[in-house]
């Protein structure tokens, strides 16, 4: 009972299809408070396709997911929304209003999900999230100013200003050069320090791995093939997974 109360995501016999190309197929794991999963796998593997379902942006065709011990496959949209109030989604390209300020982007999630926040507070919330990415300069810049790593760091904020227990990241660092991946895979770790987050992170990159990983899956032919520390993957000598991070390693 004491092992169920820490887990903040567990996903059992998970499995989605598109017509008959099965991406997802009897997937389970779990993830502890406070733990960085991260999910590899090649392109088409499932990977944001299982963030999706997790959130309920998609629906599996088998399967349960819980959410700090709520299935959330069983629930109503007004019931569902209230548990996703508590879950961060940062998509692969940011995904900001272009015709919004900085300040207008982190405002609007905190306006929709907690209409009665006075504005003094939601002020002080959007000021102190910047800060916490380093961007408080940036606070009436429009996302077309923005840098693609400026824009990732934005993106972020957004995903954290509601103060999420969970958070999920679609490849939160591609298309990014060298530098600019470091720093935000080391400010996704920070961040997961100060607030306490638990997270999932979809990535193919395995320096953002290396840096903000507790533990990693690699999703092969739509099943969990293998787990581990990111150590443990690096030095397998399993082929498969030899030829994956050879690839990866010679990329970065």
């Amino acid at each position: 009972m004491v092992m169920a109360d820490t887990r903040i995501v567990e996903v059992k016999n998970l499995t989605k299809r598109f017509e008959e190309h099965v991406v997802l197929d009897n997937v389970s794991l779990v993830v502890e408070r406070a733990e960085n999963l991260v999910v590899f796998g090649r392109s088409g593997q499932g990977k944001s396709v299982l963030l999706k379902c997790i959130i309920g942006l998609m629906a599996p065709d088998h399967g349960d997911i819980f959410i700090k011990g709520t299935n959330v496959l069983k629930l109503s949209i007004a019931k569902l929304n209230e548990i996703r109030k508590n879950i961060g989604f940062l998509f692969q390209g940011s995904a900001l209003y272009d015709s919004m300020t900085v300040r207008e982007n982190l405002t609007f999630p905190l306006k929709r999900h907690f209409p009665e926040m006075p504005q003094k507070e939601i002020d002080d919330k959007v000021k102190h999230t910047l800060e916490l990415v380093s961007l408080e300069d940036a606070i009436d810049k429009m996302p077309s100013e923005l840098s693609g790593g400026m824009k990732k760091r934005i993106g972020l904020a957004r995903s954290i200003i509601p103060e999420p227990e969970l958070m999920l990241y679609d490849e939160p660092t591609t298309g990014l050069d060298p530098i600019t991946t470091k720093e935000i895979s080391e400010l996704i770790l920070n961040l997961q320090k100060k607030l306490n987050m638990t997270s999932i992170a979809v990535t193919h990159d395995l320096m953002c791995a290396e840096i903000i990983a507790d533990r990693a899956i690699f999703l092969k032919d739509a099943k969990v093939a293998y787990e581990g520390n990111i150590k443990e993957l690096t030095d397998s000598k399993d082929p498969f997974l030899k030829n994956f991070f050879g690839h990866e390693l010679i990329k970065a």
